[in-house]
């Protein structure tokens, strides 16, 4: 299914979204995933002991911290589990982020799940050994033109392969895979 498209790793949202999913959602969908797809639950500002709990019902191989979470709680989690903190930029590059304890940086606009992007040109600044995952208004039409200028670790898509909020499109996530595929 979508291992067979090339998708890499597939975003479970168990914080207040209109792409929220439940825990037994998640579960269902993830036993349909092949074995080569990493499950990334994202959370926000959630109880680590929950976290852990959904990571095992989910079969989530990642977390993706999206609030304010001390850096104490991405070291607890991170000993089960691989932590990806996420940050909204908006304003000049701030090189302190990558400081927070986490396996990978995900780089996301000023509001997330909007489809607005940040300025690229923050992404010149990053350190040369942070594993940056680029978010934030990424679509078939512009990935491109990211991939030509800067080299992250992964690219994230999800209001930008939608029908509709919430609801993904096959045909936007194959050319938005393409497109990847092509230029990067």
């Amino acid at each position: 299914m979508l291992d067979a498209l090339g998708v890499d790793a597939v975003g479970f949202v168990f914080a207040p979204s209109k792409r929220r999913v439940t825990p037994e959602r998640a579960a269902e969908l993830s036993r349909a995933l092949g074995p080569l797809v990493v499950r990334v639950g994202v959370f926000v500002d959630e109880d680590p002991g929950r976290i852990l709990e959904i990571v095992e019902e989910a079969r989530l191989g990642a977390v993706q911290l999206h609030g304010h979470e001390p850096p104490e709680q991405a070291r607890e989690l991170a000993r089960r589990v691989p932590v990806l903190k996420a940050f909204k930029l908006q304003g000049p590059p701030d090189p302190s982020l990558f400081s927070y304890p986490a396996d990978a940086y995900l780089l996301d606009g000023p509001r997330p799940g909007s489809g607005q992007a940040f300025d690229w040109g923050w992404l010149a600044g990053v350190p040369d050994d942070a594993r940056v995952v680029v978010a934030g208004g990424l679509a078939p039409e512009n990935v491109c033109r990211l991939l030509q200028r800067f080299t992250p670790y992964a690219v994230d898509a999800s209001s930008g392969i939608e029908s509709k909020p919430g609801v993904k499109d096959r045909q936007r996530v194959e050319a938005f895979l393409r497109a990847v595929e092509r230029c990067g």
